[in-house]
């Protein structure tokens, strides 16, 4: 018994040793110092998005500002196509005539049913109805041309059906089709010299297929 207690007690005096000697060691020790908060913020919340509204038809952005970060989405096409066209603004009216967030002129908002471009400026959830109505109708008009010719590259540039689309919206479905089946060498261009290859490249590789090709869209 007293064989046993002995044991007992040497063990225990050798595990105390040993962790002194752990504690004491300045290599163990950590410097919490460096992990200060001082100074920092810490009670913040970060809002739900209860406003945000899944409505593919009208950005919420309030400030027109293009967000780089979605991506090749449909949204992110027209968002990119906005952005170019007129910063998102969508009360503009630039020095040829075109109006809104996406510069249509006044003939082609007569072909998808707008017939009052004072109150078209003032309708932003208009305006995004009218660039998906241009767009299921150059689809349409185009539709054999990006059966063709998506997946070749003209000049370099790899022909996608985004690119096809923001090309006509810039210069017209005619336009495109004429750069398309002259493989580049009618290069419309518009009066601020941008031109079809140009849209071509910059929207390229977008996920245009929410756009349903339709001969008589309309946004109204």
């Amino acid at each position: 018994m007293t064989k046993n207690i002995a044991s007992y007690l040497v063990l225990v005096l050798f595990t105390v040793i040993v962790l002194s000697v752990s504690f004491s060691s300045n290599d163990s020790i950590v410097d919490l110092s460096k992990y200060s908060t001082a100074g920092l913020e810490l009670n913040y919340t970060v809002s739900l998005d209860e406003g945000i509204k899944d409505d593919i038809l009208l950005s919420n952005d309030e400030d027109n500002e293009f967000s780089p970060f979605l991506g090749k989405s449909f949204v992110g096409f027209k968002e990119a196509i906005g952005f170019k066209e007129s910063r998102g603004n969508y009360a503009i009216v630039n020095t040829f005539g075109y109006l809104g967030k996406y510069q249509f002129g006044t003939e082609t908002l007569k072909m998808i049913g707008i017939n009052n471009p004072e109150a078209f400026l003032k309708s932003p959830k208009l305006q995004e109805k009218a660039f998906i109505a241009n767009a299921a109708r150059n689809k349409w008009i185009l539709r054999r041309d990006i059966k063709n010719f998506v997946g070749r590259r003209i000049n370099g540039v790899l022909v996608t059906e985004s690119g096809i689309l923001a090309a006509a919206h810039l210069a017209g479905p005619g336009s495109v089709k004429t750069y398309l089946r002259s493989y580049g060498l009618d290069n419309f261009a518009d009066g601020f010299g941008t031109t079809v290859q140009y849209y071509m490249k910059r929207f390229s590789g977008y996920d245009t297929s929410f756009v349903k090709p339709d001969r008589r869209a309309k946004a109204i």
